[in-house]
């Protein structure tokens, strides 16, 4: 499976979750983690890896080869054991890798191929998604999407104008609600889209998640047992469910008009977390509501 890890506004926490999934991917498949953020990388600084191999070194040899081991050829191993192709901190030398990784010859060649070797899972972090990303063509060959999102009014109000065509990029687009802010049943009612689930408040886990402190070891408070590994093992799970192949049904026809989804949620309903209770969302004044009741004050701007 080809991941992707996305948001498309602000800063709420893509990095840490991709480093939680791609550690917590289930047996028995080899997962590789890509840094793929046109603004630069944090992994490498985050865990003190060396400057090489990296993306740089990985665009610079796919021009001369063809090989699908490529990829892990460029990768450095996080604690654990993890294999990371990490991306510059300096978002010019990112955007250029990029640029070489993604251009119209090679397309997203170099990530798709590895990840469609069985039993194989590449996690790729976008980083923010901003219109014409140098990481759209990743986007855009993965088989999932997670994207995530914080849950204030200003944030749901630019995720809104975009579902429509996030969702259809990926066949299995998935969103994740990050902190306080709305319920994930009042952002299903307004988005009209159901969240897979709400990121936990986890700072210990966070933490080791982002290579600090060094006195929190991998083992014993790594992913494993922290409420977000937890989490990102859920949704894997839930991912991978979504890929097998449905039991065989009697053959029909096409059904005209069929409506496509413009997000779904996988499962149907929320996981379960246990994260701490949320505060519930700002209060509007009575004249700020609509003819439903619904929270009003969220503009598209």
């Amino acid at each position: 499976m080809l991941v992707v890890v996305v948001s498309v506004k602000g800063s709420p926490g893509v990095t840490t979750f991709s480093v939680a999934l791609a550690a917590r991917w289930p047996a028995p498949a080899r997962t590789l983690l890509v840094e793929a953020d046109p603004s630069g990388g944090d992994i490498g600084v985050r865990f003190s890896l060396g400057s090489a191999p990296s993306l740089v070194s990985l665009a610079a040899a796919a021009r001369r080869s063809e090989d699908p081991a490529l990829l892990w050829q460029h990768a450095q191993a996080l604690p654990g054991g993890l294999p990371v192709v990490t991306a510059p901190p300096d978002a010019d030398r990112a955007r250029a890798a990029l640029s070489a990784l993604t251009d119209l010859t090679s397309g997203a060649r170099v990530v798709r191929v590895p990840a469609s070797a069985p039993d194989t899972a590449v996690i790729v972090d976008c980083g923010r998604l901003d219109t014409g990303s140098l990481a759209t063509p990743i986007v855009r060959s993965a088989d999932a999407m997670i994207l995530l999102t914080r849950a204030h009014a200003d944030d749901l109000a630019h995720l809104a104008r975009r579902l429509p065509a996030l969702g259809r990029w990926t066949p299995h687009p998935v969103m994740l609600l990050v902190g306080p802010g709305y319920s994930s049943t009042e952002v299903a009612r307004e988005l009209g889209v159901q969240p897979l689930g709400r990121v936990p408040d986890d700072p210990r886990g966070a933490a080791v998640l982002c290579g600090r402190p060094r006195a929190l070891r991998w083992g014993r408070s790594g992913p494993a047992h922290s409420a977000l590994g937890q989490l990102a093992h859920k949704v894997a799970k839930a991912l991978i469910a979504e890929q097998a192949p449905p039991p065989a049904l009697p053959r029909q026809g096409p059904t005209e008009g069929q409506a496509m989804p413009i997000l779904q949620a996988v499962p149907t309903s929320p996981l379960q977390t246990n994260s701490p209770r949320l505060a519930p969302p700002p209060q509007q004044p009575h004249h700020g509501r609509d003819a439903t009741g619904n929270p009003g004050g969220g503009h598209a701007s």
